[in-house]
């Protein structure tokens, strides 16, 4: 039942982002067996009563509304940490084979990260990129960010080609507290210079995170007559394909892009996962909650 509502297609239809970032968490974390609270900085370590003067934004009002008595939750390692957002929003973002567009899928996935890190009291800040920084919303825990952050995310369209250089240098020039960084793009870049370009953020000790968000006919196209491609971000280059060469030479090529973005980005000390624009989006989610649980 839970992977119905997280579908990316029934995702879509839900009216406002912050209503679309409640279901996805909600969902998925209700779904895990033992919760690390929302996966950043805190782990859910136990309740324990309510006392007089206790900060009430550690109610846990699910409790309460469940046995009228109030419990606050009590978190292993409790200390804030900084997550900035970089979201590609390249034209070649704007493709979909389906009902929701790979854009619209780290849409999805954007909204979420900053709701939870909302919820759990952390920094959160986006850099929103295609050939230049297109909007940066600087890391706050103020009052109005889960807002402002939103409506950036929500206002969001497919732009130009993808620049990695510039909203590195952003970040950068304009961050010096370590912290979280997760990328949102579909890493249409040789892996060498992807890596060569996101890795100095690795020096300055912060933790670094791509999410490759593909297209299921980007991962294994299934063309039953030729069909005329056209580059998104340049609408001068085309090819025409046959299915032979999709199912072979193509599914090669694009496996071994995977594999060799996902080896070099671990072997440079950084995580990476292929989120599949099909698939229902706690599945991705989950994995990288599970990976990040292991680790601490």
């Amino acid at each position: 039942m839970l992977q119905r509502f997280l579908d990316p297609a029934t995702l879509a239809s839900i009216s406002g982002l912050d209503l679309v970032a409640k279901t996805v968490v909600d969902g998925f974390v209700a779904g895990l067996h033992r919760s690390p609270d929302f996966g950043f900085s805190q782990e859910f370590a136990e309740y324990r009563a309510y006392s007089e003067g206790d900060d009430l934004r550690h109610v846990d009002w699910n409790v309460f509304a469940r046995t009228d008595k109030c419990f606050l939750k009590r978190y292993r390692g409790e200390t804030n940490s900084q997550l900035l957002i970089l979201l590609d929003t390249s034209a070649s973002m704007g493709y979909g084979s389906h009902a929701v567009h790979k854009l619209d899928y780290a849409r999805f996935v954007a909204a979420s990260l900053c709701y939870m890190a909302n919820v759990q009291r952390d920094a959160a800040g986006l850099i929103i990129f295609d050939e230049d920084v297109t909007n940066y919303v600087a890391p706050s825990t103020r009052q109005g960010q889960l807002f402002r952050l939103l409506h950036a995310i929500e206002k969001v369209e497919p732009g130009t080609h993808t620049d990695f250089t510039k909203p590195f240098v952003h970040f950068q020039n304009f961050l010096h507290r370590r912290g979280i960084v997760v990328v949102l793009s579909d890493f249409y870049e040789q892996p060498d210079i992807i890596i060569q370009t996101v890795e100095p953020l690795r020096y300055r000790g912060n933790e670094v995170i791509l999410f490759h968000v593909l297209d299921p006919q980007e991962i294994k196209p299934k063309f039953r007559e030729p069909v005329l491609l056209v580059d998104m971000e340049n609408a001068a280059n085309s090819l025409e394909v046959s299915p032979e060469y999709a199912r072979n030479d193509y599914r090669k090529k694009i496996d071994l892009h995977i594999e060799t973005l996902s080896s070099k980005a671990r072997s440079a000390g950084m995580e990476y996962f292929l989120m599949d624009t099909g698939r229902p989006l706690d599945e991705g989610l989950r994995e990288y909650l599970a990976v990040r649980k292991g680790r601490f």
